[in-house]
């Protein structure tokens, strides 16, 4: 596994996605996935899993600290006293003290940024989180975010793939040392069709899946959370450490961008 260091430990590259995961479904793959060596879990209140995923953390016996555990708070619960109600009913779900991080799930211009951001600091000064993060922000948005913060913005999390390209806010990501993480990053299935994919995977004799999540983590400061459900699914997602893309063909995967969204927006 590679990681990115933050300021108080260090995020897996790979995580498992859970998004649309629920029930003993959810439980049962999450389970799968950290007997399988994952270590990086993401979640969000929205999913309505934090439960199952609670179980699974539970029934694994794996020491908490090992583990980079992630939710988001709603767009609708960004009041001061709502984040911190729903940061404790996630704690209480997810069975754990604290978080390794915490995100903005989507932003909500009728809440002041700075309500929100003054309650992810309290939480992080009560040890209930230990960094603090957004989804979904544009770069004029995190950059408003990062002056706001009293504490460091470690990580925005976005839709990206090989057909949605997000150059310009990487490129603020990498230069502010926050971590952009990947989600959709096989675009629901339509990445890992597309023949270029398919040509390298050939190549390196490996999935396209493999190639497209590797394309992803090769970029500085790129983490994915791929969903996978399957014993199949998640021990391919694991299998991209081995192998390097040329320059040649992180570029030619990068011609790809047609900007096209495979998630809903808010």
């Amino acid at each position: 596994m590679e990681y990115i260091q933050l300021p108080e430990g260090k995020m897996p590259v790979i995580g498992l996605g859970t998004w649309d995961l629920r029930g003993v479904q959810c439980e049962k793959a999450v389970l799968q996935a950290l007997e399988l060596g994952y270590r990086h879990i993401d979640t969000a209140e929205f999913y309505d899993n934090e439960e199952f995923i609670g179980k699974a953390l539970r029934r694994s016996g794996i020491a908490r600290e090992e583990i980079f555990l992630t939710s988001k708070v709603w767009y609708t619960h960004l009041r001061y006293a709502e984040v911190l109600k729903a940061l404790d009913r996630s704690l209480e779900k997810l069975q754990t003290d604290y978080l390794d991080l915490y995100l903005i799930h989507w932003p909500n211009s009728e809440v002041p940024l700075e309500e929100t951001l003054q309650a992810m600091a309290e939480a992080k000064e009560q040890g209930k989180i230990r960094h603090i993060g957004v989804s979904n922000f544009e770069i004029d948005l995190l950059e408003k975010a990062i002056s706001i913060s009293p504490y460091p913005v470690v990580n925005d999390q976005v839709e990206y793939h090989p057909l949605l390209s997000q150059k310009e806010l990487l490129t603020y990501c990498q230069n502010h040392r926050i971590a952009l993480t990947a989600y959709c990053p096989l675009a629901r299935g339509r990445a890992v069709r597309e023949p270029l994919i398919r040509d390298i995977a050939a190549k390196y004799g490996k999935t396209p899946a493999q190639v497209v999540l590797r394309w992803l983590i090769q970029q500085k400061m790129v983490v994915a959370i791929p969903k996978a459900a399957s014993l199949e699914h998640q021990k391919e997602n694991l299998e991209i450490f081995d192998f390097q893309l040329t320059e040649e063909d992180m570029q030619a995967i990068s011609g790809l961008a047609r900007g096209e969204r495979v998630a809903s927006r808010l």
